[in-house]
């Protein structure tokens, strides 16, 4: 048995769950969000309560049961307090500049790298070395921030590069000096 598969989600005040033609969407203060449904997943609305149902036990549809369920817990948490990661850079002369819609990143290149932000994210600049990116799709946020990161991944050496707020970089020993 799928325990998060079985999870009734719990629909907040001032969100609104809907089910039509294996389409979820929910709509919150903060946005809305939608999602297809695969086909064998039921998806039910009762007593302001979610419940994903499967009507076997198949192993693709065991697998997608538990997905489903996390990813409506997802939209529905997005919709009421959304999500956000922390991205920090470490080195010198490595920083962020955020103008608008745009993000400049000098990280050790000839020339600054240059992104923009999506329409749907909310980029905020923390420090001249930390930037804040927040959105409604935990999803899109996690990708949009990981794009971010591997434009100068953390190096194992000396420390320096992109990395998450609070990462651990595992740190390598150089090479010994011949005597």
């Amino acid at each position: 048995m799928s325990r998060i598969g079985n999870r009734q989600l719990v629909i907040p005040e001032g969100v609104n769950v809907t089910v039509e033609n294996d389409v979820v969407t929910v709509k919150g203060p903060k946005g809305e969000l939608k999602l297809n449904i695969k086909k064998p997943i039921n998806v039910e609305i009762k007593d302001n309560l979610v419940l994903t149902k499967r009507p076997n036990d198949i192993k693709e549809t065991k697998q997608l049961h538990g997905t489903i369920n996390s990813l409506i817990n997802n939209m529905i948490k997005g919709v009421t307090e959304g999500f956000s990661k922390s991205l920090e850079a470490v080195g010198v002369g490595y920083r962020f500049n955020v103008a608008g819609k745009k993000i400049s990143i000098s990280a050790g290149f000839s020339h600054p790298v240059e992104v923009i932000v999506p329409d749907d994210l909310e980029v905020k600049q923390e420090s001249n070395t930390e930037i804040t990116i927040s959105g409604i799709d935990k999803q899109k946020v996690a990708e949009f921030v990981a794009n971010i990161r591997k434009i100068r991944q953390p190096e194992p050496y000396k420390g320096k590069g992109i990395r998450y707020k609070g990462e651990v970089v595992r740190r390598k020993e150089g090479k010994k000096a011949a005597k």
